[in-house]
C-alpha cells in the first residue's frame, strides 16, 4: 500500500521480491510467454543494480547499455524503461512493430522503417520520445489495410 490516504483505485507496483515470488503457472495464466517471464526473473535478480541506473540520469546511452546487460532486455525494452522509469524525453523505441509506420504516416503520409523514423524525428533531438507520445496521444491513426490478427494461445489446447 502507498503511504497515507490514497485515491480509490491507486496501485503501487510490486517490489522486486514480490515479482520474484510469482510462480510460473501464474505467468502462463496471465498469457506471459516463458521468454518474457525469464526476463522478469533475470531483472529481479539484479534489481538493486537496475535501481542504481537512476543515479546515471534521465537515460541516454550509458543507462540503456547498463539495462541491456540483463538477459532478455534488448534495445526496445531498454528504451521503454528509460522513457518511463527515468523520464527520458528523447530515447526512441527502435524495433517497435507499429511506431515507425505511425510516425511516418503522421509526419509524411507514408510508412517508414526504423531508420526513416529516426531521420524524421531528428529535428526534435532531445525531445523525440515526447514527439512520438504527442503523435500517439493525438488520436491520429495510420490507415488499416486488413482484418486484425487473432491472438495466439500458448496454452496448448
Amino acid at each position: 500500500m502507498p503511504p497515507g490516504p490514497v485515491p480509490v483505485g491507486m496501485r503501487v507496483s510490486p517490489s522486486a521480491l514480490e515479482w520474484g515470488r510469482i510462480p510460473s503457472w501464474e505467468w502462463h495464466l496471465a498469457g506471459v510467454d516463458p521468454g518474457r517471464a525469464r526476463t522478469v526473473a533475470s531483472a529481479v535478480r539484479v534489481a538493486p543494480g537496475l535501481q542504481r541506473t537512476i543515479d546515471r540520469g534521465r537515460g541516454g546511452p550509458a543507462v540503456t547499455a547498463a539495462l541491456r546487460t540483463v538477459r532478455g532486455i534488448g534495445v526496445w525494452t531498454a528504451a521503454e524503461i528509460v522513457q518511463r522509469a527515468h523520464g527520458d524525453p528523447d530515447t526512441v523505441s527502435v524495433g517497435d512493430y507499429h511506431l515507425p509506420a505511425l510516425v511516418g504516416w503522421a509526419l509524411i503520409g507514408k510508412p517508414v522503417d526504423d531508420d526513416g523514423m529516426l531521420e524524421l524525428l531528428e529535428p526534435w533531438r532531445g525531445h523525440r520520445h515526447r514527439v512520438m507520445r504527442l503523435i500517439e496521444s493525438s488520436g491520429f491513426a495510420k490507415p488499416r489495410f486488413g482484418p486484425r490478427a487473432s491472438r495466439v494461445s500458448h496454452r496448448g489446447h
